[in-house]
């Protein structure tokens, strides 16, 4: 079993419970991980023998292109979209972060991480 990471992915995106936010939009940041057997690819070195993470890249990039309201809301339909379209996947851990929220004050970010598994 293999942990692959995929960190600090960036999007704009338009989710808040606001309706500034969600019409005007903001910055985000995502960090996944899954779990899935390598063994086949770690002897074959055959991409065709694992879960690639551009395409897992493609369904993250396809779910924060989806408004949502909730941080809680995104990462849970993030890490459901992974599971559903890659069988080989038997755990992922969503982070999401909303960078610079307003919150009326100076604040970097705030986030939610949720994990799932089979």
């Amino acid at each position: 079993m293999a942990l692959i990471e995929l960190n600090d992915m960036r999007f704009y995106s338009h989710h808040g419970c606001f309706d500034e936010e969600r019409r005007i939009g903001t910055h985000f940041r995502v960090d996944l991980a899954f779990t899935t057997d390598t063994s086949r690819a770690e002897m074959s070195d055959n991409i065709a023998d694992t879960v690639s993470y551009l395409d897992v890249y493609q369904v993250v990039k396809r779910e924060m292109a989806t408004p949502s309201h909730l941080l809680e809301h995104v990462a849970r339909r993030v890490g459901e979209a992974v599971l559903a379209q890659f069988a080989d996947t038997m755990s992922v851990t969503v982070k999401v972060y909303k960078l610079n929220p307003p919150l009326g004050g100076q604040l970097e970010s705030v986030s939610v991480q949720i994990e799932l598994s089979r």
